[in-house]
């Protein structure tokens, strides 16, 4: 970032309008797309909000055609993609759907061959590479999966040496970077000048950290900056322009429930 450290700060940013947590949230020309998700019930959501970054407003979408948690969505063309995730019965999902905004409307298309929950998706030259997840059996994936929108078509490509489950993946030049998920920090890359930010996480005693790390590949040294006012773990963030925009998920575990409730929802962004 070109700005010095004396200057960075947080602003909150307002909540959304639905409570939700293992949703899928997309950043897409200055506006922030959240998908799905888990209610306070433990079930998933077929709604859909949007964030205009520049007036800070949220607006309701039409509702997803297949109510998913934890799913993976990506912008390719004039379209926004959602697939795999998880249902009701916390079963994995096959389904994906596209959105589009000039219509205001969703469009099944072909889904993935394996049912996975926690895929990792990015886009290049039009094309779409799904990578890892998790099946019906809990166990990490390591299949990679090419989608080609002109023909409607998912194909296999080498699968990954390692099974991952919620990875994190980036484009740099001409190759695919994969993170090992990881407790400790979320991770957030600037494709610009090569730099990786990890911020937050969770420490050795399962205390959500707001400490943020700046790695600088080229002295391959972590620098610490201005930790976040709130700590966090579980976290979505994203770059846009000079700002680093964080999701936070509060949580708490419902009794006899598996999946982690929100509490609330609120948007935090940092100069």
């Amino acid at each position: 970032m070109s700005a010095p450290v004396k200057s960075l700060y947080w602003e909150v940013f307002p909540s959304m309008a639905t409570q939700r947590v293992y949703c899928t949230p997309v950043l897409w020309a200055g506006r922030l797309y959240v998908l799905g998700g888990c209610s306070e019930n433990g079930l998933p959501l077929d709604s859909a909000e949007v964030l205009d970054l520049e007036n800070q407003r949220w607006c309701e979408l039409p509702p997803l055609p297949t109510a998913r948690a934890g799913a993976s969505a990506v912008v390719v063309g004039d379209q926004l993609m959602v697939m795999g995730g998880m249902d009701a019965q916390q079963s994995p999902l096959a389904s994906v759907e596209v959105y589009h905004p000039d219509e205001g409307k969703w469009e099944r298309k072909t889904g993935l061959g394996q049912p996975s929950m926690g895929i990792t998706t990015l886009e290049n030259d039009g094309k779409v590479y799904a990578l890892g997840g998790m099946g019906a059996d809990t166990t990490p994936q390591a299949s990679v999966r090419l989608y080609e929108p002109t023909k409607d078509q998912w194909l296999p490509l080498t699968s990954m040496p390692t099974p991952r489950y919620g990875a994190f993946s980036f484009l740099h030049g001409n190759k695919i970077y994969v993170l090992e998920a990881d407790k400790t920090f979320f991770f957030l890359s600037d494709l610009s000048d090569g730099k990786v930010y990890a911020l937050g996480g969770m420490g050795a005693d399962t205390t959500p950290q707001a400490s943020v790390r700046l790695y600088e590949p080229t002295k391959d040294q972590w620098l610490p900056l201005t930790s976040m006012p709130t700590p966090r773990y579980g976290a979505f963030s994203f770059l846009h322009g000079n700002k680093i925009y964080v999701i936070f998920f509060p949580y708490t575990i419902k009794q006899n429930q598996t999946i982690l409730c929100l509490i609330y929802t609120t948007i935090l962004t940092y100069y």
